[in-house]
């Protein structure tokens, strides 16, 4: 997994009517990591930046399903 996923195992009751799910995957994003932002990041050309969603390259996190295994491999 990549470092902005974070897993946990839930509590599974024993008389929960519904199959559980053991391992639940949470996405994190960047800025959680970085504190305050330095000087001289690197930036993404202006046209990138509207399709990315962001100017530094530091802050852009492309969302996929932890359980879309095909994207992410």
């Amino acid at each position: 997994m990549s470092s902005f996923y974070r897993e946990y195992q839930p509590y599974i009751s024993p008389f929960d009517p519904c199959p559980p799910i053991k391992t639940k995957v949470f996405s994190t994003p960047p800025n959680l990591f970085l504190g305050f932002q330095p000087p001289n990041l690197p930036q993404f050309s202006p046209m990138e930046a509207l399709k990315a969603g962001t100017l530094w390259k530091a802050f852009y996190d492309p969302y996929f399903s932890p359980y879309e295994k095909t994207k992410r491999e």
